[in-house]
């Protein structure tokens, strides 16, 4: 199971640069789709990352992660921007590093055990946030002027460093204290927050204008559809 969602993790990034690089991703699609990615992202931070970690250990410590997290994705995201400029894709590319990380060790973990139905859900919301999110971080680095090789190396080592994150959380966090594990969650959920506030939002009403609110609401409630399954 670890290995299905390793493979949905690694697919959704590289097809999504490919979708963003070579198909017909008009600004409008691409930030209804970055929207949906938002909506799905929120519920990732909430439910899957910084509620239960909360619950498990220090909320003194969690929330100071969460702060940690954010702080750290916003510093990373201004040198990004200042090496290949606001709108080259790079930020996108921070947000999915950053946040995915952390969050996919915890994954590694969380799969241990999982039954069909939760590795379904699991699966189901990491391809619904990172796919449009590739396609859209992909083609702006396209359109700054990087090689579409370059671009895709990029994303293609992205994809291979996430998925050595969940196979390293798999075999070797399993036996690590839940209070180690929120606080990777919550660094994670405090990424993803930054990430959305800096990154993800923007960039979708900028592209698509007021439709960006209904395709976040969209994300929302299909990751909250996607969550009940684990239940």
């Amino acid at each position: 199971m670890t290995i299905i969602v390793v493979l949905v993790v690694s697919f959704a990034l590289i097809l999504g640069a490919v979708w963003g690089i070579y198909g017909n991703l008009s600004d409008k699609l691409e930030g209804f789709l970055v929207a949906l990615a938002g909506g799905a992202l929120i519920v990732s931070a909430i439910i899957e990352l910084i509620d239960p970690a909360t619950k498990e250990a220090s909320l003194a410590l969690a929330l100071a992660f969460v702060f940690a997290g954010a702080s750290v994705f916003v510093f990373l995201d201004y040198l990004v921007k200042k090496k290949w400029g606001a709108n080259g894709g790079g930020g996108l590319l921070a947000a999915i590093t950053l946040d995915g990380i952390p969050e996919n060790l915890a994954l590694g973990v969380a799969l241990i055990g999982a039954g069909p139905m939760q590795v379904a859900a699991l699966a189901g919301s990491i391809f619904l946030s990172n796919l449009p999110e590739a396609a859209g971080g992909a083609k702006g680095m396209v359109e700054n002027g990087r090689s579409t090789k370059s671009v895709l190396i990029l994303w293609a080592g992205t994809a291979f460093i996430l998925a050595l994150a969940a196979i390293l959380g798999n075999y070797f966090l399993a036996d690590v204290s839940n209070d180690i594990l929120s606080y990777i969650r919550c660094f994670a959920g405090g990424a993803v927050v930054a990430s959305l506030a800096t990154e993800v939002f923007p960039k979708a009403f900028k592209k698509d204008d007021y439709f960006a609110g209904l395709a976040t609401a969209l994300g929302l409630i299909l990751a909250f559809l996607l969550n009940s399954l684990k239940k």
